[in-house]
């Protein structure tokens, strides 16, 4: 054990190792508390969709010359807002979300062609780099939490009322429709931030895991929030120290780590309601 935190002190004091790690804070930091919503809302198929149109997005910005992030937050905040104006359709729309899916999939892989860097290119946005991300991209990627959480903040209370009493807070004179596209825009730019850590494939696992696990302890918003926020930046913290020690990629333990919790937490929550 001593030689772990010998190693894991000796690893930051490299560079890129610090860098890993503030931009893997910031990123699970937005992801786990706009994904509090997520799941509140029932909204789980929007990070998959976002994910997956993210992909084409991504594949432009480097065929562009701008970049996975910024090609699959562009493409990301026009396909939210398209979600948004759409509203429950798109939810009720199985065949057109897969069959848009499929074509945003088959198109990412038609940029990526287009591409010299192929294998390598699709290996960082298919599955992440979080260890090659550098000074500049960590800059871009606080701007973009800070502006993710303020948008949150500023959107709280009319989201949650819409959220929780939807018919009444239409009654009250909320619009729910502007509310919503607001909230995919956000969730687009949690999309984003997260598949620099797990990559389009798994940014499911930073959107949704740590509040699917945060609900099952806590009922109340506040704690509830606070607890998904602790999971996912733990979560990634632990990640990238076992990435580390055992050479194994940040993608694969971040979604085994909250799968491990999620089973206990179902575990642990299926214990106290027979006890």
């Amino acid at each position: 054990m001593a030689n772990i935190f010998t190693n894991i002190s000796d690893a930051l004091q490299y560079d890129f190792v610090r860098a890993a790690l503030e931009a893997g804070t910031v990123c699970a930091l937005l992801a786990a508390a706009v994904g509090y919503f997520v799941v509140l809302r029932q909204m789980a198929f929007a990070g998959h969709a976002l994910g997956h149109i993210g992909f084409a997005g991504a594949c432009a910005g480097v065929v562009l010359g701008w970049g996975p992030l910024p090609g699959m937050l562009a493409l990301n905040i026009v396909a939210a807002a398209g979600m948004g104006a759409l509203g429950k359709r798109v939810q009720e729309s199985d065949l057109i979300i897969g069959m848009t899916l499929s074509f945003a999939l088959g198109l990412g892989t038609f940029f990526l062609a287009m591409f010299r860097g192929y294998a390598g290119q699709a290996t960082t946005i298919l599955f992440g780099n979080i260890l090659a991300v550098s000074p500049g991209q960590l800059w871009g990627m606080l701007a973009l939490t800070v502006f993710g959480l303020l948008g949150l903040l500023v959107l709280f209370r009319p989201l949650l009322f819409a959220t929780l009493e939807p018919e009444l807070a239409q009654a009250k004179g909320v619009p729910l429709r502007l509310v919503s596209t607001l909230f995919y825009m956000l969730v687009a730019v949690a999309v984003a931030m997260a598949s620099q850590i797990v990559g389009v494939l798994l940014v499911f696992t930073l959107l949704i895991g740590p509040p699917a696990i945060a609900l099952r302890f806590c009922r109340t918003v506040w704690p509830g929030l606070a607890l998904s926020v602790a999971i996912g930046v733990g979560v990634t913290w632990a990640s990238l120290v076992l990435a580390y020690v055992t050479d194994d990629p940040v993608s694969f333990w971040a979604p085994t780590l909250l799968f491990v919790f999620y089973l206990l937490s179902a575990a642990l929550t299926r214990r106290n309601r027979h006890a």
